[in-house]
């Protein structure tokens, strides 16, 4: 969210507010297509190579940077980025001495709260950083209620040559499920209604299962070397381990008993339907060692390491209670395992042979192991083994020729892998269907063209990029039963547009800023699959139905984002800041229906703040934030579900699920540093 206004960003959260599952898009890329990096360390997943932002709350409150790269970027660790790359650093500067106490409140009883103690630098060089934050919330929809926090604490030793330092990063998210959206009916009735956790009593009455739930606890740890010899060589190496648990539990109603492996000696027909509390789980552990070297030359900067990592992850799941059993113990359906390692390889050289011109080449080759074994819900076997190699190379060369004025080239390839929810699809469907089906990595060229100017009271550039993929892994519009979107490879695709960016500072204290993307967002020869049945009251499955197109835009890409920002820095301490962000029209799949597709929308925000100087005390900031200031009623995310149906009265079935975000809102902030 704090990205949201960033050039061809669009931000979303499940619960309508800003606490709870969030997702961010870049230039209609997914979360799955960006890559994130911690300090260097991948924070994407593993297997499904998803950030969830949940499982790590108030990240912000710890960074001191957050550099957003657009297209493939220079990513060196981890997933392919399709979309973007986001690299995190936390090495903030030494400010000496210090304590902030952060709260802040607003609507849908949203609160947050932040405490961190820095003791600064002490003359033998040794520094203790910590900080806690914990943010709760009742959110807009029903059952998007959020309890969630994180601890930070970091000690670090600075010396003449070699700075040492460990890192503990925890994260723990208490979240209720929303990840169902509400149908377009629904949303017609009330905007806050979610399915999840309904039932009926045993009157009849529609009831909610009070703990439909999503539950997760995260823990990063990082020990990281830094060595220089001299101003030109420098050493630095990390070492990573991160253990993430956690499970989400849901109220089943009408299920067969056998769907839950109960057999005919647990229940006496294991076809009836009844009942049934479910935990979904997970456990895994992700180890990481990370060794890189970098040269400054005079006219040069030349780069290299390692990076190699392991995942381990397992999956089982509960039953934990049934309506004619009761409380259900040691009932466990599946149980699944997925080991990936990766090793990485990179090299750059970077070379100004005059001071207008800077060239680079970037080299990286990535190796990657993945396995899986057991069974998984449905009772398919898991058992699969696979492995790719990339080579990605990339290129860029800048010219400035005049002060303030500087325009670039960049083009780069990049490969990324299937990730495990992609391959358990087509497992499933394999077996199922009997069928040796494939699925195929990706492949991507990134063109980049820009401008950039930078004057003393105005700087403007424009970007154009051509992203052209070949065997893409695009969203189908289709979820899995936890919220995953459900991906296939499409053979030619592509995102094409401009990016438009400027500032502009008429009067010293009043800065005025804005960006738009304009883009195609394109498929060439693309067929929509189908399951077709019968017919609606039989559904009988009989096979697919195809629907081909010879170009069509992809899910959830809109062709236009813009955002404009003014902001006015008082004499009297006083700062005003107001923005308007635009998103234009989304389809909720990838067949450009008008009938299934987002509406463009407009969003206005405004902020307020006032800091009193308490001298050596330090300062006491108040602040106000108002959201949604014109009270737009507008939904962010979308995804559909369609079935054909062969013969009877009707020929298709639809679920779709919108997410509606949040009318007006305020949040009241207070801030005390020391």
């Amino acid at each position: 969210m704090t990205l949201s206004l960033q050039p061809s960003v669009v931000t979303t959260n499940e619960g309508g507010t800003g606490l709870g599952y969030s997702k961010m898009t870049v230039r209609g890329s997914k979360g799955t297509q960006i890559n994130v990096t911690l300090n260097g360390i991948t924070l994407n997943d593993s297997e499904s190579q998803e950030v969830f932002w949940v499982n790590i709350p108030s990240l912000s409150r710890i960074l001191s940077s957050a550099q957003l790269q657009r297209g493939l970027g220079t990513s060196v660790s981890g997933p392919g980025a399709f979309g973007a790359s986001l690299n995190l650093e936390e090495d903030k500067w030494d400010l000496g001495r210090s304590a902030i106490i952060d709260f802040s409140y607003g609507s849908f009883n949203t609160s947050s709260t932040t405490i961190s103690l820095d003791t600064g630098v002490s003359k033998k060089g040794f520094r203790a950083y910590g900080a806690y934050s914990r943010g709760i919330t009742d959110g807009y929809i029903r059952n998007a209620f959020g309890n969630v926090q994180s601890a930070f604490t970091k000690l670090s030793w600075t010396g003449r040559y070699d700075d040492v330092s460990l890192t503990w990063l925890m994260g723990d998210q208490h979240t209720g499920i929303t990840w169902n959206g509400i149908s377009k009916a629904d949303l017609a009735i009330d905007r806050t209604y979610n399915s999840a956790g309904q039932y009926k009593d045993s009157e009849g009455n529609i009831v909610y299962y009070p703990n439909e739930t999503d539950n997760y606890t995260q823990h990063h740890l990082q020990l990281k070397y830094h060595h220089r010899w001299g101003l030109k060589l420098h050493w630095t190496s990390v070492l990573n381990w991160t253990r993430g648990n956690g499970y989400y539990e849901q109220y089943k109603t009408g299920k067969k008993f056998k769907a839950y492996g109960f057999g005919s000696s647990d229940v006496a027909d294991p076809s009836a339907k009844s009942d049934f509390i479910i935990n979904k789980s997970m456990s895994n552990d992700y180890f990481v060692v990370k060794s890189d070297l970098k040269y400054f030359g005079d006219r040069s900067i030349l780069s290299g390491g390692v990076y190699l990592s392991a995942f381990d992850g397992l999956h089982f799941g509960d039953v934990i209670w049934n309506k004619e059993l009761g409380q259900v113990s040691n009932h466990q359906w599946y149980l699944n395992e997925g080991l990936k390692k990766e090793a990485n390889v990179w090299a750059r050289a970077e070379y100004t042979p005059v001071p207008a011109v800077n060239a680079y080449v970037d080299l990286q080759y990535r190796g990657i192991l993945h396995s899986m074994n057991g069974i998984d819900d449905e009772f398919s076997d898991m058992t699969w083994d696979g492995g790719w190699s990339f080579f990605n190379p990339r290129a860029g060369l800048t010219w400035a020729p005049i002060r303030g004025h500087k325009t670039y080239a960049f083009v780069a390839l990049g490969h990324r892998e299937p990730g495990r929810s992609d391959i358990k699809e087509i497992i499933e469907t394999n077996n199922a269907a009997g069928t040796s089906l494939e699925i195929k990595p990706e492949k991507m060229v990134d063109t980049e063209i820009g401008y950039e100017y930078h004057g003393r009271f105005a700087k403007a550039s424009a970007n154009i990029y051509l992203m052209e993929y070949k065997d893409m892994l695009l969203e189908t519009g289709k979820l899995t039963d936890s919220g995953y979107a459900i991906k296939e490879n499409v053979p030619r695709s592509w995102r094409r547009g401009i990016e438009l960016a400027a500032a502009w500072n008429p009067f010293s204290r009043i800065t005025l800023e804005g960006n738009a993307t304009f883009s195609v967002n394109q498929i060439k020869d693309y067929t929509a699959y189908y399951e077709e049945y019968d017919n609606i009251d039989d559904w009988n499955f009989v096979g697919q139905y195809q629907e081909h197109f010879d170009k069509t835009t992809m899910l959830m890409s809109p062709s236009v984002v813009a955002m404009a920002r003014a902001t006015w820095r008082t004499f009297l301490g006083l700062n005003l800041s107001a923005d308007l962000k635009f998103v234009g029209k989304q389809y909720w799949d990838n067949t450009a229906s008008e009938d299934r597709c987002l509406p463009a929308y407009t969003v206005a925000n405004a902020s307020a703040s006032y800091t009193f100087y308490l001298g050596r005390m330090g300062g006491l900031t108040l602040g106000l934030y108002f959201g949604n200031l014109f009270n737009r009623m507008y939904e962010a995310d979308a995804w559909v579900y369609r079935a054909h149906f062969r013969g009877g009265s009707q020929e298709w079935y639809q679920e779709e699920g919108l997410f509606p975000q949040a009318p007006f809102n305020c949040m009241f902030r207070v801030s005390l540093s020391m």
